[in-house]
């Protein structure tokens, strides 16, 4: 039995990985620590809150005390960071919570594991640290995929951010000994995701008629990955990883932004027509009014440093941790627009707070 710390876990991709961990793991206690900013909410893990094992605590990472008196008071041995600052637009607005949370807020915890697990007689223990393919830069459409191996190139504050966590990651392991792993992940999607992102987003205006915004030319490509696929394979790098290694875990699904969204419109649209509750529920989507949501993408100018392309080469968490995504797109996409069709006050609500 495990005791887990688990940063950043009211967020998207960490909330869903509390419930994966919880149903996978129902006996190992677990505590997550998050600052609930605007993008993390308690709603998210309420499901959870009656379990004896689980417990929540409202604070930030850079509160070392905290986190290192969290680390005695449960007897953590794993601690799995997913606490950040991700919104790439934001980041070029506004770069400094980016450097304060990602960078200074991942030593933060890198400096309480240590204390804790490294003083004295020390302990077995995994810090394991949640980072993005955006680390590597930009791909052009016939290079090969991002390996473990790429070359860092950050192009925007969010991703030289992340780069920088990750280094510290690594140097706490070849300089003090602390036993960490790290995972680089492609794009995610599913349940809890903020609508500021492009999917999310994209769902909450199509529902509610208005247009929805494609950069550029719409052929910048990411790599998708189902948040479900993404809690498993960070499991198996947790069960099976290598210390002080690092894994790219991406859904070997390249898609254009233009692609993404037809097959989103195409999705929701046959989900639409085939219920006369969800065409009462949002009257004001096009389908419900006879017409294809396809019609209310509109082109805009693009953003600064926006990649071109990323794709991720998982081959070395497939044959190593023996990670496989289980969920192609279309069958994720569309869990994750009935999720979205079901729980209209939990989007509109966030919407209507400014994303």
């Amino acid at each position: 039995m495990s005791a887990l710390l688990v940063t950043g876990g009211a967020g998207f991709i960490g909330c869903n990985f509390v419930h994966y961990w919880m149903a996978n793991h129902p006996d190992d206690c677990v505590v997550v620590l998050d600052a609930l900013t605007y993008a993390g909410s308690r709603d998210n893990l309420s499901e959870l809150s009656a379990l004896e094992n689980f417990h929540f605590v409202h604070g930030n990472i850079l509160d070392t005390e905290l986190v290192e008196s969290l680390l005695r008071r449960y007897g953590i041995d794993i601690l799995v960071n997913f606490a950040a600052e991700s919104h790439v637009d934001r980041s070029i607005s506004g770069p400094d919570a980016f450097i304060e949370t990602n960078v200074l807020g991942t030593h933060s915890l890198l400096k309480a594991a240590r204390s804790v697990w490294l003083e004295g007689a020390g302990r077995e223990h995994r810090f394991h640290h949640v980072s993005t393919d955006e680390v590597y830069g930009s791909l052009e459409s016939d290079d090969a995929p991002f390996a473990e191996s790429h070359q860092y190139q950050p192009n925007s504050p969010y991703s030289a951010s992340k780069a920088a966590s990750d280094h510290l990651v690594r140097a706490y392991h070849h300089t003090y000994g602390l036993q960490v792993t790290t995972s680089n992940c492609s794009n995610n999607y599913g349940p809890y995701h903020y609508p500021e992102k492009l999917i999310p987003l994209a769902i909450a205006r199509l529902l509610t008629g208005k247009t929805v915004s494609v950069y550029g030319d719409g052929e910048n490509i990411r790599d998708w990955l189902f948040v479900e696929d993404h809690a498993r394979a960070i499991d198996a790098v947790l069960q099976r990883g290598r210390l002080g290694e690092v894994y790219n875990i991406g859904g070997n699904m390249e898609l254009s932004n233009l692609a993404l969204l037809n097959i989103l419109c195409e999705e929701l649209d046959k989900l639409i027509e085939g219920s006369e509750a969800y065409r009462l529920k949002f009257p004001q989507s096009m389908v419900a009014q006879g017409r294809q949501s396809i019609g209310q993408l509109e082109f805009i100018v693009d953003r600064p440093g926006h990649d071109r392309r990323y794709a991720i080469d998982a081959t070395k968490a497939m044959t190593e941790i023996g990670y496989k995504p289980r969920f192609d797109f279309q069958a994720g996409i569309r869990l994750t627009l009935k999720w979205y069709l079901e729980r209209e006050s939990w989007w509109l609500s966030r919407l209507d707070a400014g994303a």
